[in-house]
């Protein structure tokens, strides 16, 4: 038997009315992928995980603007072609000092300061270099105090 000549359910499905609006009268998109096929599959998860990785939302930190339970797709690529900016939302590793935490968990935060800013937190607003910054996307105010200067090559996450 050659695998070059149709089958004889092959030219029954084809001769079949139903089938002739299929638009591809050949069914060979259903064979076994060959090593071609696998090397570009290869390629495409080797970018996928370089460039980017799913994660998920475990806590309520980041409530309204991602929900316990969300998945988000974090991409990985855009800070080597641009430094961060105020607002973004980031991820990253947790400190090494920070007790109970495991070393492999990963915090979602917003930037809300640069290197050289002074920020302040007082009655429920935050200020950066003296400005009340605008924070529609928190739920409750918060209730502590501080007054800090972001130290060179750092960023102040909330």
């Amino acid at each position: 038997m050659s695998f070059l000549r149709p089958c004889a359910l092959y030219k029954s499905l084809v001769t079949f009315p139903s089938a002739r609006w299929m638009p591809c009268q050949s069914w060979g998109f259903l064979r076994w992928p060959d090593l071609d096929g696998f090397l570009r599959l290869f390629v495409a998860l080797l970018l996928w995980s370089t460039f980017s990785e799913i994660r998920f939302i475990p806590s309520s930190s980041m409530y309204p603007t991602l929900r316990v339970g969300d998945r988000i797709i974090v991409q990985k690529a855009s800070y080597f072609f641009r430094n961060p900016a105020v607002n973004d939302i980031v991820t990253f590793r947790a400190p090494e000092q920070v007790p109970g935490i495991g070393k492999d968990a990963v915090f979602i935060k917003r930037i809300v300061a640069k290197a050289g800013d002074f920020v302040q937190v007082h009655h429920g607003s935050l200020y950066v270099n003296g400005v009340a910054q605008n924070e529609n996307f928190i739920v409750e105010r918060p209730s502590y105090t501080s007054d800090l200067t972001v130290g060179p090559l750092c960023l102040f996450f909330l």
